[in-house]
């Protein structure tokens, strides 16, 4: 319990933080004027600038740490991340081709329509007939597949303009600039029916990280129930995908993060832990690729490509020690 208050408090201190800092700042006496009086600089901040921006990172980060915490709970694999098996990724390219090819296709259709996609990949290329195919072999096709699309996307913006490929090339490193009310409320539309999707496969969940045998043995339906959460996880990191591009490394990070703060051991504690500690991730993030250099806003996948690295590169000297890899 104590744990959860402190994921609380630390994302509500991100929030008024993400509110407060940026090129100009804004006082808190101003942010509350601007609350309740309607006008001045905090009233214009709540509204346009970066309220909006706040409410889209705490959406999409939320989707995309329930994303990770699903398949690495499925796949009870630390590195099982829909953004290391290329399925954000996928998605990412599917929204570029869309784009490239004029289609008015809405985007988080197009990001859904990618990231399954490439989830079918990843299983095609891995699967081998008569075997169980091990979760490090999902992952590792899954880079493959990711870096394969990453250089597709990247042929695909030769086609563009000079500046619509050097938009195209922000967005794919991950933005949340120019975020109005009509992206936040599209995150949290779609972010909302997925985790009450996922809320009702918790048991299939719980039953799943048994193992398949004792699963089945209970009289879960496996292959069913795997298949509807590999789609949901994928829906997730779609939904996150289709405002934010392919942020990396949020939806590795946060399942683990959550778990040290909140010792939550409940399903359903440890999901909610993990669509926390992705929402505060993407904050702080946001806040750190707006005002660490100033005068310039980096694309917020920097900021992640900059934690994440390192946790990744110790996670993977961790697993070589267990003899996982």
């Amino acid at each position: 319990m104590r744990g959860a208050v402190v994921l609380a408090l630390l994302l509500i201190a991100a929030t008024v933080a993400s509110l407060l800092i940026g090129d100009v700042h804004v006082g808190l006496a101003a942010l509350w004027h601007g609350l309740w009086g309607g006008d001045g600089p905090g009233a214009l901040t709540l509204r346009i600038i970066r309220a909006p921006r706040a409410a889209v990172a705490i959406g999409a980060g939320g989707a995309l740490g329930l994303s990770g915490a699903t398949f690495q709970m499925l796949f009870r694999n630390p590195l099982a991340a829909p953004d290391i098996m290329g399925f954000t990724s996928g998605a990412g390219l599917a929204i570029l081709v869309a784009i490239t090819a004029g289609l008015t296709l809405p985007l988080p259709l197009a990001a859904t329509v990618g990231g399954l996609l490439a989830a079918a990949m990843v299983v095609l290329l891995s699967h081998r007939p008569g075997h169980v195919t091990p979760a490090l072999t999902l992952v590792l096709v899954g880079l493959g597949v990711g870096f394969a699309t990453s250089a597709f996307g990247t042929f695909l913006m030769t086609r563009l303009s000079t500046s619509a490929a050097t938009e195209a090339q922000r967005w794919l490193s991950g933005s949340l600039a120019a975020r109005d009310w009509g992206h936040a409320l599209q995150v949290w539309t779609m972010s909302s029916v997925l985790a009450t999707a996922l809320a009702l496969q918790v048991r299939a969940l719980d039953l799943l990280e048994l193992g398949d045998d004792l699963a089945a043995g209970l009289g879960l339906r496996t292959e069913r129930a795997r298949w509807a959460l590999a789609a949901t996880g994928v829906a997730l990191a779609a939904a996150g995908v289709a405002v934010a591009g392919p942020v990396p490394f949020v939806a590795l990070m946060a399942a683990p993060l959550g778990a040290r703060l909140t010792g939550s051991r409940s399903m359903g504690g440890r999901l909610a832990a993990a669509a926390g500690a992705g929402a505060c991730l993407t904050l702080v993030a946001d806040l750190a690729a707006r005002a660490a250099i100033p005068g310039l806003q980096l694309p917020i996948g920097v900021m992640t490509g900059a934690l994440g690295a390192p946790y990744l590169l110790w996670r993977l000297s961790r697993e070589m020690e267990k003899g996982e890899l």
